[in-house]
Order: structure tokens, then C-alpha cells, then sequence
């Protein structure tokens, strides 16, 4: 059995369906480490091929994973090579399905983003807003979000992120507490000015060990002395703040991010409409 495997989530569209796709499917395998890259906007066998040779470069004969939602099937056969194990997320179940409805498939990258669907237009908002303001990033425009998770490293904060918006058309940004903030007991102002928008991630410290260890085996970083008290530094913070708390353990994605929802208020009629 892998211990740790490398991943990359390969699209001719902007690939965060595929990571969600993918990331889906590597949950039932929690006693691997994934080390996890998106490769978006792979749109000619050129393109497919500078793809993989940046594959091939960084995890040599380590047999990585592609998972891909390519549609031109020129470019997809560049990932059919020996070195990596491609899974086509697309390609099989499109097949069953134009057999099934006895049509023939578009196939054309990220369709449903041309659509004229003012719906579909504001779940593509909130997926870039997403982006933009990950890890912390330009927390002066936090008046604009819809969501913020706060807490300390790899409690879970982006994969949440992503689904709020991808699935939700939530605007969600996400912050990571440093030793700085810990250590002074102080939130940035915009998080302050915002916290009614602001969940609190947290996790049990022997669980946190564990996801650190396997990712920085035998780092500072990864002690679990390190992890108790991050948690605690982290806990005070949103008490202080009184800021609504998830506990992540064990837990999945779509669970965690209904329960964002709930804790914030957030009603389901809102976001089932984008």
C-alpha cells in the first residue's frame, strides 16, 4: 500500500470540478497522504504534453494519478502514457449516456458556463471570489463574502471553501491563523469587522497530528505538543471574538459545508437557487 501518492486533477476548463471529483473518490482512502495539483486550461495536445511533462518531472516514476475531465480525446490520449495511472472522469460515463439517450454529446470544455443563465453566472462569481481570497488573501474586500472560515493550518478550511462556492454559489473566503495571530491572541480587523460572517474551524489535536504527520513527517510543525496548542491559541481567539465554531473530525466535505450554512444562517432555499 502507498503511504503517500501524488495527485493532479487535469481539465481543459478551470479543473475544480475535477478536484472535487477526484477528491471525492481519494476521501475513502483516509490512511493515504495525497500530495494533490491542479493543472486547469488544457486545451491542446501541446498544451497536454507540456502537462505532462511537468507531471513526469516533478514525480518521476512514483506512478502518479491524473484524474481528467479533458473532452478532445486527442488531448486526453497524451496522459495514456505508462508513467501515469489516468483516470477519465468524463470519458466512460459520457459514452454510457449517449447510448442511453441515443444522442450525441456537446463536448464542448466548461458548457454550461456559456449557458445565458444569470444563475450560472453567479455561481462562476462566487467560485472566482473563492479563489481570489484563499489562504488569507485580500481580506480588505471581506465585506463582500458571504462566508469566511478561520482556523489553523489544514483544519479544512479550502476544500470547504471550494464546495461553499462550486456547489452553493457561495462567496467564501478563508483565512489561516499564523503563530503570529496565536501567539498576540489578535484577529485582523477585517476578520473582527466581519465575524458574523466568520466560522471558526477547529479539530481534535491527535487528528490534526496525524494529517500534519503525514504530509511533514516528524516536523515541528507536525508535534502534536505543536497542534494541542495552536487548537487551544485558536479556541481562545473565537471565544473572544465569539465566533461560531465547526469541528471538522471525520467528517466530510458536504457535511461540513451544510453545517457552515446552518451555524451562519444561511437558508438552503438561498443557495439552492444558484
Amino acid at each position: 500500500m502507498w503511504n503517500v501518492k501524488d495527485i493532479y486533477y487535469v481539465s481543459d476548463s478551470t479543473a475544480l470540478l475535477t478536484e472535487d471529483m477526484g477528491k471525492s473518490l481519494l476521501c475513502q482512502f483516509p490512511e493515504i497522504g495525497f500530495n494533490e495539483e491542479k493543472i486547469p486550461f488544457v486545451r491542446s495536445v501541446n498544451d497536454a504534453r507540456k502537462a505532462l511533462d511537468r507531471i513526469l518531472d516533478q514525480s518521476g516514476s512514483l506512478q502518479p494519478i491524473v484524474f481528467c475531465t479533458i473532452m478532445d480525446k486527442d488531448v486526453r490520449d497524451v496522459f495514456n502514457a505508462a508513467e501515469v495511472e489516468m483516470l477519465d472522469l468524463y470519458g466512460g460515463f459520457l459514452n454510457d449516456l449517449e447510448r442511453t439517450l441515443e444522442a450525441k454529446a456537446v463536448r464542448e470544455p466548461g458548457f454550461f458556463r456559456h449557458t445565458d443563465d444569470t444563475k450560472a453566472g453567479e455561481r462562476v462569481e462566487a467560485i472566482h471570489y473563492s479563489i481570489e481570497h484563499d489562504d488569507g488573501q485580500k481580506t480588505r474586500e471581506y465585506d463582500q463574502a458571504e462566508v469566511i472560515l478561520v482556523g489553523v493550518s489544514r483544519t479544512g478550511k479550502t476544500p470547504v471553501s471550494v464546495y461553499l462556492a462550486t456547489h452553493m454559489g457561495l462567496k467564501a473566503a478563508n483565512f489561516a491563523l499564523t503563530s503570529d495571530h496565536l501567539n498576540n491572541f489578535e484577529l485582523p480587523g477585517d476578520i473582527v469587522h466581519n465575524r458574523k460572517q466568520v466560522v471558526g474551524l477547529t479539530i481534535s489535536a491527535q487528528y490534526l497530528h496525524r494529517i500534519r504527520q503525514k504530509r511533514y513527517p516528524d516536523s515541528t510543525y507536525a508535534k502534536l505538543s505543536t497542534c494541542s496548542t495552536e487548537l487551544r491559541q485558536a479556541e481562545q481567539l473565537f471565544m473572544q471574538h465569539a465566533i461560531k465554531t465547526l469541528k471538522t473530525d471525520g467528517r466530510s466535505i458536504e457535511e461540513l459545508s451544510v453545517q457552515v450554512t446552518q451555524l451562519l444562517g444561511i437558508s438552503k432555499k438561498k443557495w439552492r437557487r444558484k
